[in-house]
Order: structure tokens, then C-alpha cells, then sequence
């Protein structure tokens, strides 16, 4: 009886003081029932799992080497053995926005890896130490943030040039202070809890306590502003792209394959609307995940 009593004693402190217990991933449970239920956001998640998969084994999906020109053959109308038809070059359109969806979902995640890290590091940091070091880190925030975001990516890839290694240098660098005021801002909070005097107490480093409870709790904030940033960086890229400054040709690219269309949209005006379809399925089904998985991870809906 005495070991259940200290058993029972010791869930509810860890419940009070937020220290984690055998029933620590009950909040994700909780959520994925929760997001379950929205069946629209269901079929976005099935959908980013398909164009996953696409991007995946292209190289076996791809009905022609997306590269592979025949001028010959230009502007052919869409076929079995071109179902999208060809674009100036000859080359098929459908293959050419598969091994574009390669190019979309690395940005996306690649970028956004980069820009997450440095927004965590930064916003962790700047919430737990506060004083002086809040005010150098927040006043670096305000800089990066100060500038327009495009312009700014439109300058970094001007100094670095073309490449999708630059491409994700470029959004990485520049896509982090959005992370790092949130976390920062929910550090904070968190910072006063009493499981962080108790960990100080115990002798834990500063380092540790940040990595062990600081992000751990801020996690559910990192998915959701993480799922709703990779539409923006994909966005970004097919801007870049689209103005030239983006990944190098032949490499194909959504954004890239709308600037070429653009001179021939009297001719063939399917040219464009392939790719840009495929952009905005993509960026249709990543904000609906991330509304989805804000709603299904904030608490207060857990009775709803």
C-alpha cells in the first residue's frame, strides 16, 4: 500500500512540476486523436506523403529524362507518351515537375532545418539568460527582421550565386527570427516554473536544463511554426527561381519552369499552369497541416 501511495504521490508532483512521467506522451496521443478527426487535413498529410514519395523515386516515376531535349518536338500537345505535353525545349513537362517536386520539398526542409536551429539556439537562449544577453540577442532579431525578407534573400543569393546549396544557405540564414522571438517569448515563461528551480537546485547545468526541459517544452511550438514555414520556403525558392536567382538551369525547378513559360504564354499556356498548380497544392497542403497540427497541440482544445 505504502508503494502505490509514493507512487501515486510522485505522478502528481511530476504532474505539478512538469517533470516528465510513463504517461509523458499522452499529449501527443491526445493530439494525434484530435488531428485524426479533421479529415480534410488527413487527406493534405496523404498528399505530402505522396509528393514525398514522388520526389523520392523520381528516377522510376519520371515517364522521361526530365533533361533529355528534342526540339523537334516542342510544345507537343499532351499525349501517352507525353501526358503534359513538352516545353521549348522538347523536354517533358511531367517529368520535369516531378524531379521538380526533388528540388520544392529539400528547400522546404533542408531551409527550414537551417532556420529552425539557429532560430532555437538564439530564442532559447535569449529567454533563459535574459539581462544583457537578452537585449544583444533581441537586438540582433530586430536587424535580420528589419530587412524585407525577399529583398534580402534576393541579395544573399546575389552575392553566393545560383545553386540549390546557396538556395538553402540563403532561406536558412535569413528564415530564423520568427522561431527565435517565439521561443524566446515562451522560454520565458518557462523559465520561472518549478521544476527549473528544482533541476537548478539539483545541481543541473544551464545547458542542460535548456536542453533537457526548456526545448523538450517548447517542442509542440517548433512542429507547428516549423510545418507552417515550409509552404513560405517553398515559396521563396520558386521566387528565386523565377527571377533567375535560384537553383541553376537545367536543374528543374517549379519556380524556374514558370519564368521560361512566361515568354511563351500566348503560344502554350498550360506551360505555366502545370508547375504553378503543383506549387499550390503543395503550399495548400502544408498550411492546412499546419493549422491542423496548432489546433490539435493547443491544450485548451482538449476538452472540445
Amino acid at each position: 500500500m505504502k508503494m502505490w501511495n509514493a507512487l501515486f504521490n510522485r505522478n502528481k508532483l511530476y504532474e505539478e512540476v512538469g517533470i516528465e512521467n510513463i504517461d509523458s506522451t499522452s499529449l501527443y496521443k491526445d493530439a494525434w486523436k484530435r488531428f485524426k478527426k479533421n479529415k480534410f487535413a488527413m487527406v493534405c498529410l496523404a498528399a505530402i506523403v505522396l509528393l514525398a514519395l514522388v520526389a523520392i523515386f523520381a528516377p522510376w516515376i519520371a515517364p522521361h529524362d526530365p533533361y533529355k531535349q528534342d526540339v523537334l518536338n516542342k510544345f507537343a500537345e499532351p499525349s501517352l507518351l507525353h501526358p503534359l505535353g513538352t516545353d521549348n525545349y522538347g523536354r517533358d513537362i511531367l517529368s520535369r515537375i516531378i524531379y521538380g517536386a526533388r528540388v520544392s520539398l529539400a528547400v522546404g526542409i533542408v531551409a527550414e532545418a537551417i532556420a529552425v536551429t539557429i532560430g532555437v539556439i538564439v530564442g532559447v537562449a535569449a529567454g533563459y539568460y535574459g539581462g544583457k544577453v537578452d537585449t544583444v540577442l533581441s537586438r540582433i532579431i530586430e536587424v535580420f527582421a528589419s530587412f524585407p525578407f525577399i529583398l534580402f534573400a534576393i541579395a544573399v543569393m546575389f552575392i553566393l550565386g545560383q545553386g540549390i546549396i546557396n538556395v538553402f544557405i540563403a532561406i536558412g540564414v535569413i528564415g530564423w527570427t520568427g522561431h527565435a522571438r517565439l521561443i524566446r517569448s515562451q522560454v520565458l515563461q518557462l523559465r520561472s516554473k518549478e521544476y527549473v528551480e528544482a533541476a537548478k537546485a539539483a545541481g543541473s547545468s544551464n545547458f542542460r536544463i535548456m536542453l533537457k526541459h526548456m526545448i523538450p517544452n517548447c517542442l509542440s511550438t517548433i512542429i507547428v511554426i516549423t510545418t507552417l514555414d515550409i509552404p513560405s520556403d517553398i515559396m521563396l525558392e520558386a521566387t528565386l527561381s523565377f527571377l533567375g536567382l535560384g537553383v541553376a538551369p537545367p536543374t528543374s525547378s517549379w519556380g524556374e519552369m514558370i519564368s521560361v513559360a512566361r515568354t511563351f504564354l500566348r503560344q502554350q499556356p498550360m506551360f505555366s499552369i502545370y508547375p504553378g498548380i503543383a506549387i499550390m497544392i503543395t503550399v495548400l497542403a502544408f498550411n492546412t497541416l499546419g493549422d491542423a497540427l496548432r489546433d490539435a497541440l493547443d491544450p485548451k482544445l482538449k476538452n472540445m
